[in-house]
């Protein structure tokens, strides 16, 4: 099965950017740029909404949420997007710093709109580092690199 990784140094603490991936106020800041609802514990789920409020773009729940590792599983969105597994796993990086892996596994087949997605995610990645750096987030739509709809 084919999967998107990104790998990326934040000048942040691991705690900051751990709190951005694993609550719903931090998602919203980097990466959704309109309200994410739902329950972000562990066996939560959480919508979230790029463009219409009317209908989540994603459902995603939580598998794992710990200070060095956060996993959601996509029970909701694209056909291709079911059942993947999205993983942020933290390291700490230099004395104050954060080594962000990213990944989004269990894809059926890479395809164009796999490529997309991989082009976006780097997208709403970087505005998690620059949010976490203190230099603003750069949320849907302003992050948006493809678009499917």
């Amino acid at each position: 099965m084919p999967n998107i990784l990104h790998r990326l140094s934040i000048d942040a603490a691991p705690e900051r950017v751990q709190e951005l991936v694993a609550t719903k106020e931090g998602v919203q800041q980097w990466w959704t740029g309109c309200p994410v609802t739902g329950d972000d514990s562990v066996g939560g789920q959480i919508a979230v909404h790029l463009g219409s409020p009317d209908r989540p773009s994603a459902v995603l729940e939580f598998l794992e949420r710990t200070p060095q590792r956060v996993v959601w599983r996509c029970v909701e969105g694209p056909d291709d997007w079911l059942d993947t597994r999205i993983t942020f796993a933290l390291e700490p990086w230099h004395e104050t710093g954060t080594t962000l892996l990213f990944s989004h596994r269990g894809w059926r087949d890479e395809s164009e709109f796999m490529n997309g997605c991989s082009t976006s995610w780097a997208s709403y990645l970087i505005s998690l580092k620059s949010g976490a750096e203190g230099h603003g987030f750069n949320p849907y739509p302003g992050g948006e690199v493809s678009r499917w709809d």
